[in-house]
C-alpha cells in the first residue's frame, strides 16, 4: 500500500502522542492500548476529561491553545494522530451550509488546525533524538469509495489524503505521515445517518474497532510507517478498486442503489426522495424527518 518511512522512532515506553477525537469511539481505545505500551498521551476533545483537554478544532485560537497546554503536559511531542470527525449526511447537490462545512471544516480543516500547531514540536523533537516523528491521519474508505447522502465527509477524507500527501513532500524529512482508511465500523458517528434513515449499516461490509486501532497502533509502531493502509485485508482490496477503477465501482454502487430505490429501502428517509425518483422514476413524499441532520450532528461531534 505504499513505501514507508525509514528512521521514524517506533512509539513505545516513554513516547509522547496527542490524539484528536480522544473520547470517541477509536480515540480512547487507542490511547489505552499506546498507555499499557508505555506512551505517555494527551486527547484533544469538545468536553475535558482525565488526559483529554476540551479543544474545538474548528477554532484556530483555541487550536493552537490546547496544542501549547499538550506539549507542555508531555514535555514534548513525537506524534499525532487524527480520528476527530464527524458524519452528518448531505445532499451533493443541496446548500453547503449548515451541515456539509460544519463536516468539512471538523473532519479536514481541523486536522489541518491541528498539525501546523503540532508540527514545530514534532520537528524540535526529531532535531533533538534522531529519527522523525509521526503523524496517522485516520482517512475513510470514502475518500475513494463514494456513496451518497455522504460527499462532505468523502470530500473531507480524500482532502485528508491529498493534505497528507502536500506535508509528506514539504516535511518528509521530518516527519514520516500515514494514512489508514477505516471501511464501515459501528461507533457513534453514525448516528446522524440513522437518526434520518440514511445509514449505512447493512449497506457495506462491516470492520470491528480493534481492525482500525490495531492498525493505527501498528503504524505508529513499525519503523517503516506506512504511506497508505486499510484496517483489513478486504479494506486494503476495496481501497486499491476505489483508486484504479473508480468507473467499475462507481457502476457497481448505481445498480445497488437503484436496486434499493425500487425495492422502498429509501422510502422512510425524505432527504433521499429526490434520488428515489432520479433512479426509479417513483415519487416518494419528502416529509421533513422529525430529527434534522443539524440536530442530530451533536451525538457525533465526539467520534470518528
Amino acid at each position: 500500500m505504499g513505501v514507508g518511512v525509514s528512521g521514524a522512532h517506533p512509539i513505545g515506553p516513554g513516547s509522547r502522542v496527542l490524539i484528536t477525537g480522544a473520547a470517541g469511539g477509536f480515540g480512547e481505545p487507542t490511547a489505552t492500548r499506546l498507555r499499557e505500551l508505555g506512551a505517555q498521551v494527551i486527547g484533544l476533545d469538545r468536553v475535558a476529561a482525565q488526559h483529554v483537554i476540551a479543544c474545538d478544532i474548528t477554532d484556530d485560537a483555541g487550536v493552537t491553545a490546547a496544542v501549547d497546554e499538550a506539549v507542555s503536559r508531555l514535555g514534548g511531542l513525537d506524534a499525532v494522530v487524527h480520528y476527530a470527525g464527524i458524519g452528518t449526511p448531505n445532499d451533493a447537490g443541496g446548500p453547503l451550509r449548515p451541515d456539509a462545512m460544519r463536516v468539512i471544516d471538523v473532519n479536514l480543516l481541523g486536522a489541518w488546525r491541528v498539525t501546523a500547531a503540532a508540527l514545530p514540536t514534532l520537528v524540535e523533537g526529531r532535531n533533538a533524538r534522531g529519527g522523525t516523528g509521526r503523524i496517522v491521519f485516520v482517512s475513510s474508505e470514502l475518500a475513494y469509495l463514494t456513496l451518497p447522502f455522504v460527499s462532505a465527509y468523502s470530500v473531507a477524507k480524500r482532502g485528508m489524503a491529498a493534505y497528507a500527501d502536500a506535508l509528506r513532500l514539504e516535511y518528509g524529512t521530518e516527519v514520516a505521515v500515514s494514512c489508514v482508511y477505516p471501511g464501515y465500523v459501528r461507533t457513534p458517528i453514525h448516528d446522524a445517518g440513522h437518526a434520518v434513515g440514511l445509514a449505512l449499516e447493512g449497506q457495506v461490509r462491516r470492520e470491528e474497532v480493534d481492525d482500525i486501532v490495531g492498525t493505527v497502533v501498528r503504524t505508529l509502531r513499525t519503523a517503516r510507517p506506512p504511506r497508505d493502509t486499510a484496517g483489513t485485508r478486504l479494506g486494503g482490496l476495496e481501497l486499491w478498486a476505489g483508486k484504479h477503477l473508480p468507473g467499475v465501482v462507481g457502476a457497481t454502487v448505481v445498480r445497488r442503489l437503484r436496486a434499493r430505490a425500487r425495492s422502498g429501502h429509501f422510502d422512510s428517509a425524505p432527504a433521499a426522495a429526490g434520488l428515489v425518483r432520479r433512479l426509479t422514476g417513483r415519487t416518494v413524499p419528502a416529509v421533513p424527518p422529525a430529527v434534522t441532520p443539524e440536530r442530530a450532528v451533536s451525538t457525533s461531534e465526539r467520534s470518528a
